[in-house]
């Protein structure tokens, strides 16, 4: 996936907290999902893995998700 393929997802505005992030541009179905995508290490923002669920994201951030099927990206809008 290229830089001009990962997909910006509009926020409020504001900075958003990495959980809720997750759930917003669906790269986890739920909060519960989302919690153990980061507690296993398989997020990351900006290239470093990150283990903080209220870790937060502004404008321009990228978000990864290591998945079976491959890398799931999203960038904070």
């Amino acid at each position: 996936m290229s830089a001009d393929d990962v997909p910006t997802v509009p926020t409020s505005g504001g900075p958003i907290r990495l959980g809720q992030f997750l759930k917003l541009a669906d790269l986890a179905g739920s909060g519960a999902e989302a919690r153990t995508l980061i507690a296993e290490g398989e997020v990351s923002v900006d290239g470093q893995v990150e283990t903080r669920r209220g870790r937060q994201l502004t404008a321009g951030m990228l978000v990864e998700v290591a998945m079976p099927t491959g890398t799931a990206a999203a960038r904070v809008g």
